[in-house]
């Protein structure tokens, strides 16, 4: 007759308050008995094995959430940013993202323009709330710098009032993303399907292009040239950090989108036009 015995495996927990899992290892002990009748002697042996096997770290990223943000913090003053590149126009003034809240508020303000010709969809405050935690994250990261682009968020906000408070909610907008990039080897326009696949980056002068991306501005705040003016904050921008292109992907039915970046100076790339055909897209660029 033989017996063997299992311990029970010992299940680890990771904390996930974003701090970094050490390693762990869980022990399997095997303590198999076995036991041999016999009418001459009774031998009884035990042997106990021991299994170690090592849990692979999991690479967490430094995320902030809505938990970790103060919803009520007020909307700094100029003084306090002392921030040099800024565009004023009327009532407002569109400058770089400088705190977490306001880049927040610019990933919900995507949310709802993302969600927002679909109002009644069940369970779209959820769906808006999960993508703009996303968005918020993605946005963080961008920020870091990847593959030689520089990223930068835009916003626009409400200019401060002489004995007015306004929360960082109240405050922003408008958002847009501007970065600045290089053309592959090969390439004319930005994603142009060019032979080989495998492609390196050519960081000259000349292949030096804006892009933007993820223009929204809020409900409230709509025909008061905020959009317009964010374009013109980002057209100067690149010009003053020596690029000559900036490129816009529209989709090919916006047709307010299209209206607003042709009356700024945009023009459609048509060598581009039909690789985007299947895309339903339009490659627009303006020559600073």
């Amino acid at each position: 007759m033989s017996t063997i015995s299992i311990y029970r495996t010992e299940f680890l927990t990771f904390s996930s308050n974003g701090s970094r899992p050490r390693h762990k290892f869980q022990r399997i002990s095997l303590s198999p008995t076995m036991k041999m009748d016999s009418k001459s002697f009774e031998s009884e042996k035990k042997e106990e094995l021991s299994v170690q096997r090592q849990t692979p770290s999991i690479p967490q990223l430094d995320s902030l959430g809505p938990s970790n943000l103060g919803f009520d913090r007020l909307q700094p003053s100029d003084q306090e940013l002392n921030q040099d590149k800024r565009l004023e126009f009327g009532k407002f003034v569109a400058r770089e993202a400088f705190l977490d809240e306001e880049f927040w508020t610019a990933a919900w303000l995507r949310a709802e323009s993302h969600w927002e010709d679909r109002p009644g969809e069940r369970y779209v405050d959820n769906f808006k709330r999960k993508f703009a935690e996303q968005e918020f994250n993605a946005m963080k990261r961008r920020c870091r710098g990847q593959h030689g682009q520089t990223y930068t968020c835009i916003v626009t906000v409400k200019k401060e009032e002489r004995n007015v408070k306004r929360t960082v909610l109240k405050s922003v907008v408008g958002t847009l993303d501007f970065s600045i990039r290089y053309l592959l080897h090969g390439e004319s326009f930005p994603g142009e399907r060019i032979r080989p696949l495998f492609c390196s980056i050519n960081r000259t002068h000349l292949n030096k292009y804006a892009y933007v991306s993820n223009l929204c501005v809020a409900k409230s705040a709509r025909r008061k040239g905020i959009a317009s003016n964010m374009l013109y904050f980002v057209i100067e921008s690149a010009r003053s950090s020596g690029v000559e292109m900036v490129y816009v992907h529209v989709h090919r039915h916006n047709g307010p989108a299209l209206e607003l970046y042709e009356k700024i100076g945009f023009e459609i790339v048509e060598m581009a036009s039909s690789q985007l055909l299947e895309q339903q897209m339009y490659l627009l660029c303006f020559k600073t």
